[in-house]
């Protein structure tokens, strides 16, 4: 018996916008509707992909250079579709992923300056023509996003780059908004968890009726 392909939906935002506690709601949310969910994250997803997220997150000796950072995050999704996204959509299960590419676009592209033709090319090589069906754009000031980071203790590597950096990603991901608005939605993340919940809630049930579930 055929099924459909599983729907590929990812959660982005600056640090401290509230993606973990959002991807909880939206995976519960979506359990409670039958969906068959991977709910996985970038960097990381399978065993090697997760030990090149801790070489990017952690502070070496010796510098990380822009390209090298671009290239481990691009073979970390290499290995993430092959061994864990790309068979889940085969099953038809649905896939709930903290970040994918528009990352990339934002922390290394905006954030680094690197090239985006560069950044274009390697995402063709790595993923071809897939993309989410639903981007989720979690969205705050940069001083209050960085203002809660400070409440958790230790910072990793990007966790500690300055203000600056972090407006540049903020507008990176803004971009990216501004040009697939079909894909990507900005979540206004300043607001009440609830409310914040009620905006994801309203476009999640989009998707499922599309898809005949609610």
């Amino acid at each position: 018996m055929s099924h459909k392909r599983g729907l590929f939906i990812s959660v982005e935002g600056i640090e401290g916008v509230g993606k973990s506690t959002n991807i909880e709601f939206i995976e519960n949310y979506l359990r409670q509707t039958g969906q068959s969910l991977l709910v996985t994250r970038e960097p990381g997803g399978t065993e090697i992909a997760e030990q090149i997220r801790d070489l990017l997150l952690s502070h070496h000796n010796e510098p990380l250079c822009e390209e090298a950072e671009l290239l481990l995050v691009f073979a970390a999704r290499a290995q993430h579709l092959n061994l864990s996204i790309l068979p889940a959509l085969d099953r038809g299960d649905w896939v709930l992923c903290d970040r994918f590419t528009d990352a990339t676009y934002a922390y290394q592209g905006a954030g680094r300056n690197l090239s985006v033709d560069m950044i274009a090319q390697l995402e063709i090589m790595v993923q071809g023509q897939l993309r989410p069906d639903l981007t989720l754009v979690l969205d705050v000031p940069v001083e209050v996003g960085l203002s809660r980071v400070r409440k958790r203790g230790q910072a990793d590597r990007f966790e500690s780059e300055k203000a600056e950096f972090f407006e540049r990603v903020r507008q990176g991901y803004l971009r990216s908004v501004a040009d697939e608005p079909e894909r990507c939605v900005v979540i206004d993340a300043n607001q009440t968890l609830a409310d914040v919940q009620r905006d994801i809630k309203v476009l999640l049930d989009q998707k499922l009726s599309a898809r005949g579930v609610v």
